[in-house]
């Protein structure tokens, strides 16, 4: 089994990589990990099984490659059992499992279900970690302690530094232990990159296609698997009580179609979680706007605002320009800046 090192050479070497030495420098991070995890667990009444390795947070800006490192490291653990997977996610599985248990009687939830996931993996892989649900934040610092304590390894990419997770969220108090536990159970590695690699890619790429057809269809679908080069797996955030469903993610990327945000009864919190999860966004189908579909016209300038404001990079399909999307009907005159925004977004580099 190749190391992470010598993987990422033969990547460089083959033309899929390029050298980067912020990347080389996480990369004994992974390998001390794999050494550890390489070592066989000892069975037995009275065999003590070796102490897990600290985990990894990896954290810094976008595009710089962490998804890609940890991608990379699972794939090469071979029979080590282990989980990728997008942190949201987890945290959804592991609601729904705390709600099954409940109905058994128990008192303590967490615990049934810490050992269910400690009894399925040795390495837990989690993408984007971020807590912007209080529900989250308030069991999941007893999860990790119990996942850390049956020596499950976590890592994790974040594009924020562990003191500055759940900031301002409501009862943080509640949640700081948390992080201790990330500081003392899990080396904090920051990839100081200065290349954006995702956005290296999108320059110079059309962003906005025009009118919806078979064509603009096809050219997103080609940026989808340019960027993406997954299908990608629906990713549902839970705001306050409501399922915001992105049909599909991968690696910060998501894509959806228009009626899938804009025509559900969605409101402010629920675009600002979408535009936390995602640091790419692929929007089809954009129709124009009216009279007709007044509600749904409102809901996408505020699913606008919320990705400007979080310089989140959209690509999308649309019915018209910017400036004839919205013709007729109240809210003309406000759609304007809507119009100025999307056109703003297209710059190249822009969410830099």
């Amino acid at each position: 089994m190749p190391s992470l090192r010598e993987t990422y050479d033969a990547l460089i070497e083959s033309g899929q990589l390029k050298p980067d030495p912020a990347q080389e420098a996480a990369i004994p991070e992974f390998d001390r990990m794999r050494e550890a995890l390489l070592k066989p667990v000892k069975k037995g009444l009275f065999r003590k099984a070796p102490e897990a390795p600290k985990g990894l947070y990896l954290w810094g800006g976008v595009g710089r490659g962490k998804s890609m490192l940890m991608d990379v490291f699972v794939d090469i653990l071979d029979d080590v059992p282990a989980r990728r997977v997008h942190f949201h996610a987890f945290m959804q599985e592991i609601h729904a499992a705390m709600h099954e248990v409940r109905k058994t009687g128990v008192d303590d939830a967490i615990a049934p279900v810490a050992a269910d996931v400690s009894a399925a993996v040795r390495l837990l892989a989690f993408d984007e970690m971020q807590i912007t649900d209080i529900t989250d934040a308030m069991i999941v610092g007893r999860l990790f302690e119990r996942l850390f304590a049956d020596g499950v390894v976590v890592i994790t990419t974040s594009n924020r530094v562990p003191d500055d997770l759940y900031k301002d969220g409501l009862n943080r108090a509640l949640f700081l232990p948390f992080i201790e536990l990330i500081k003392e159970k899990m080396v904090v590695h920051e990839l100081t990159s200065p290349t954006d690699y995702r956005q290296d890619r999108l320059s110079g790429t059309q962003v906005y296609f025009t009118p919806v057809n078979a064509e603009s269809r096809a050219a997103m679908d080609a940026v989808w698997d340019d960027l993406a080069g997954s299908p990608g797996a629906p990713l549902t955030l839970r705001v306050k009580g409501r399922d915001v469903v992105i049909p599909h993610f991968h690696n910060g990327m998501g894509r959806a179609r228009f009626h899938d945000l804009c025509g559900q009864p969605l409101g402010a919190a629920d675009y600002l979680a979408l535009a936390d999860a995602v640091r790419v966004l692929l929007l089809d189908d954009i129709p124009c706007l009216g009279r007709s579909n007044f509600n749904e016209a409102k809901r996408f300038v505020t699913l606008i605002d919320a990705l400007y404001e979080s310089r989140v990079r959209l690509i999308c399909s649309a019915a018209a320009q910017p400036e004839m999307l919205y013709l007729e009907g109240e809210g003309t005159f406000e759609f304007e800046r809507t119009a100025s925004r999307l056109r703003e977004m297209q710059a190249d580099g822009w969410g830099d």
